[in-house]
Formats: C-alpha cells, structure tokens, sequence
C-alpha cells in the first residue's frame, strides 16, 4: 500500500480546519495549531490515520464485502461519484433516503421497481401503455435512478460506510451506529470523532482535500479488490490440477446410471 506523504496533504488543503470558535474539543488530539482564527490540522496525524483506515478497507474489500460512500454536499459529490464508481462501490450523493440501512427491505423493493419498469422497456409491455402512463411511469425512473442508481448492485447491506462530513449526513451515521456497521469519514474540527470507527483528520468542505484523502482511499479498495481476483484465481487454479480425478468420478457416475438402466 501506498505510503501517504505529508507534503501532498499540505498541498492539497488537508491542514485547513474551521474557524477556531465552531471546533469540537474532542478533536482538539488532532490540531496543530491556530493561524488566523482557523484551526489547523496536525497532518502527521492525518498521515498516521489515513493508513489505518486504508488497511482496513482494504481488508474489507478483500473480504467481498461492500462499501457505501456518502457524500451530498456540492463539493464531494461528483468526486465520490468517479472514485467509488472507478472501483465499483455503491454511493449515495442525492439525499439520503431516510431507512437506507435501517429499512433495506424497502430500499431495495424501490430498486426492483426501477428494474421492473427496464424490463417493461424491453419485452414491449411498456409500449401497450397510454401516453400519460408512460410518461408517468418515465418520470418515477428517472426519480429512482437519481436516489438509488449508485446503490442497484447493493443486495445486502454493506460491510462499511465512508463517509465525507459526518455533520452534514448525521442521519447515515445514526443508522450505521444502529446496525453496527463501522464508519469510516473525512472528519473536520467541527464535528466530534466519537461518531465514527475510524477517522481522518481533515478538510472535508475544500473539493481539492476531498479529491486527494478518495483517492488514496478508493486505491486501497481497488487493491483488496484486486487481491481477492487474485485469491480466487488461485484456487480455481488449484482445482483444475486435478482433472484425472474429475474422470474418475464421471466415469463413476456413468456406472451408476448405467445400472440403474438395466
């Protein structure tokens, strides 16, 4: 796994916290120092935490579980949209829908209406509508794909959540907290670290900062994803080795239904 330098953090905008009188005192272990009435965030610690945070997801990528990033503000998410869809993660960047996790029967009955109404596309039911229905039925796709397009491939309820701006979706990390799913986020000076797992210190409002902790986030993803290809491909490989034993036992199947016959 890549090793996170300081300096690209300080490049990227990482350090720059809030203003001084919104912090949150339990993040004060990861601030530096205050300039201009800002906080400014301690990278060393950023660094640190990042790499934590990448050996976990990395371990949980591996392991074929899903991770749901969210991110709704203006700034993140298009760039949540590229990194979580480059590594085939599901994602939430419209509102989140409230019960996403908590009621995940009904969320994914709303998916199965959105692949009910492309089936109805192809095998020509859609065509036998009126005007008005098709129009009607036209609009509610669209509604769906908009909320839960990203999340269609989601059939069970994800290993993790990555969250940008814990303040901002308190209501994803309130229902990750109820099911026990560990919560990893971009967490700034104003917000209070105690919610989530695992966090990371860091400007999470400046696209520049955002764009820099997915990245090296989403290539620690792509790295368990690939790790778990190549584990698979090796005990496919494994089990190949043997096609002598494969004849024996179709050899003894064939007996077996040959007596039968007779």
């Amino acid at each position: 796994m890549a090793k996170v330098e300081v300096k690209d953090l300080l490049e990227a905008g990482v350090h720059f916290g809030h203003l001084t009188r919104k912090w949150d005192p339990n993040m004060a272990p990861y601030i530096y120092m205050e300039r201009n009435g800002i906080h400014i965030i301690n990278l060393y610690k950023t660094a640190a935490k990042i790499e934590e945070t990448c050996d976990a997801l990395h371990k949980i990528a591996a392991s074929g579980k899903k991770i749901l990033f969210v991110a709704t503000k203006k700034q993140a998410k298009d760039i949540v949209a590229e990194k979580a869809g480059n590594v085939n993660m599901p994602y939430i960047t419209e509102r989140w829908p409230g019960g996403m996790l908590t009621n995940f029967v009904t969320i994914r009955k709303a998916v199965k209406k959105m692949a009910a109404i492309d089936r109805m596309k192809k095998d020509g039911t859609f065509n036998s509508l009126s005007k008005k229905e098709r129009l009607q039925v036209d609009r509610q796709r669209a509604k769906l794909e908009k909320n839960l397009g990203s999340i269609s491939d989601m059939t069970r309820l994800p290993g993790a959540l990555f969250v940008v701006d814990i303040k901002r979706e308190h209501i994803a990390i309130k229902e990750a907290q109820k099911l026990n799913i560990p919560i990893f986020a971009m967490v700034d000076t104003n917000s209070d670290p105690r919610e989530v797992d695992y966090l990371i210190p860091s400007n999470d409002d400046a696209s520049k900062s955002i764009n820099k902790i997915l990245s090296v986030v989403t290539s620690a993803v792509a790295e368990g994803l690939a790790e778990r290809k190549s584990d698979k491909a090796e005990k496919s490989a494994k089990a190949e080795k043997s096609p002598e034993a494969k004849k024996e036992v179709k050899a003894a199947v064939a007996e077996v239904a040959a007596n039968e016959e007779e």
